[in-house]
C-alpha cells in the first residue's frame, strides 16, 4: 500500500508554474485594456467641436477632453472669419460683384481644405467650386482657355477654382501632358487674358500654396492610411516627390511670366494648414470693402505665411540652385 501511495502521490509544488502564468496574464490584462482605450482615444475631434463645447457645464453623459490652446484659438478665429465671409457674400450679391479665386500649388499643399473652409457656410446659390476633370477629346480640340472661361462668374457670384488654367504652367509640362510650344504660348497669352478679365470688372485672386517636401511626403503617407482621404492620392501625386526640382523650376518660370500688377500672385506657406487657411481668408476679406467689416487689425496677415509674388520671385532667385533651402 505504501508503494502504491508513493506512485500516485505528486509533488505539492508541481502546478506552481501554471498558477504564476495565470497571475501574470491577470496582471497584464489591465495594461492591455489601457492600450486599447488609448488607441480608441487617438481620434481627431471634428472641427468646431472644441469651440462649440467651450464653457458648457459638466454632466454625467459628457466627458472632458484635452484640447490644444492653438486648436481652440484656431476654431474661434475661423468662426469669426466665416461670419465675415457671409457678410462679404451679402455685399457681393447686393452690389453685383464678380469674384474669382484661383487655388494653385504643390500636391497636398492644402488647397482643397482651404476652399472647404471658405465655402462651408456660404450660400451655395451665390458661390461655386470649379474642379475640372482631365479634358475630353472634344475639349482638347478647343481653345485651351475655353472650358475655363465658361465657368467665370455672373453678377453677385463667387467662383473658386480648385486648380485652374495654370495646369499648363506646371503639371502639364512636368508630366509631359503638353508640348514645350504649348507651355510657352500659354505663358505669353495668360497675362493678356487675365488683364481682360480684371478690366472687365472681375475681382481676381491668385493663390499658390507652398508646402515643403518633407511635409508633402508625410501628407501623402497619411492619405494612404486614411480611408476618408484615399481619393486624394494618385500615382501622379506620388511622382511629385521625384519631380520636386522640376516643379520648382516651372514654378519660378510661371511666377516670372504671370505675376503682374493687375493680377498678382499671393503665396501661402502651408506647412501649417490651419494658419494657411486663416491667412488666406483674411487676405480675401481685406481686399473687399463691405459694410460692418471687422477692424484691419483683425484682418492682419502673418508675413511668414502670406507672401507677395514678387517677394517669392526674389527668394527663388537666391535659392533656386539650393533646392533643400526652398520651402516649396
Amino acid at each position: 500500500m505504501k508503494k502504491g501511495n508513493n506512485k500516485t502521490s505528486k509533488p505539492k509544488n508541481q502546478k506552481a508554474p501554471k498558477s504564476k502564468q495565470i497571475s501574470a496574464k491577470a496582471k497584464s490584462a489591465p495594461k492591455a485594456k489601457k492600450e486599447v482605450k488609448s488607441k480608441k482615444l487617438k481620434k481627431k475631434l471634428s472641427e468646431h467641436t472644441a469651440f462649440k463645447n467651450k464653457g458648457k457645464p459638466k454632466k454625467k453623459n459628457r466627458k472632458a477632453v484635452w484640447v490644444k490652446k492653438f486648436t481652440l484659438g484656431y476654431e474661434e478665429d475661423l468662426h469669426k472669419l466665416q461670419i465675415e465671409l457671409l457678410k462679404m457674400q451679402k455685399h457681393v450679391k447686393n452690389a453685383g460683384l464678380r469674384i474669382v479665386a484661383l487655388f494653385e500649388g504643390r500636391d497636398a499643399a492644402g488647397k482643397g481644405g482651404t476652399i472647404k473652409r471658405i465655402t462651408e457656410h456660404l450660400n451655395p446659390r451665390g458661390s461655386r467650386v470649379v474642379a475640372l476633370l482631365a479634358p475630353s477629346d472634344k475639349e482638347r480640340s478647343q481653345w485651351y482657355f475655353q472650358r475655363y472661361i465658361q465657368e467665370l462668374p455672373s453678377a453677385g457670384e463667387i467662383v473658386l477654382f480648385d486648380r485652374s488654367w495654370y495646369n499648363r504652367a506646371m503639371v502639364e509640362p512636368v508630366m509631359g501632358f503638353c508640348s514645350d510650344e504649348q507651355n510657352k504660348r500659354f505663358l505669353k497669352d495668360v497675362p493678356m487674358l487675365e488683364e481682360m478679365i480684371v478690366k472687365d470688372g472681375i475681382k481676381l485672386f491668385k493663390f499658390f500654396f507652398s508646402v515643403s517636401k518633407d511635409e508633402q511626403l508625410a501628407r501623402f503617407d497619411s492619405r494612404e492610411t486614411d480611408p476618408l482621404k484615399q481619393y486624394k492620392i494618385s500615382p501622379v501625386d506620388r511622382m511629385a516627390q521625384d519631380l520636386w526640382d522640376d516643379y520648382t523650376v516651372r514654378k519660378f518660370q510661371m511666377l516670372n511670366e504671370t505675376n503682374r500688377t493687375l493680377a498678382p500672385w499671393t503665396i501661402i506657406r502651408s506647412d501649417n494648414k490651419k494658419l494657411a487657411r486663416l491667412n488666406c481668408i483674411k487676405h480675401i476679406l481685406s481686399k473687399i470693402n463691405y459694410d460692418d467689416r471687422i477692424s484691419k487689425k483683425e484682418l492682419h496677415t502673418d508675413p511668414n505665411v502670406l507672401i507677395s509674388g514678387i517677394e517669392e520671385i526674389r527668394f527663388l532667385e537666391k535659392h533656386l540652385l539650393k533646392p533643400t533651402e526652398l520651402p516649396g
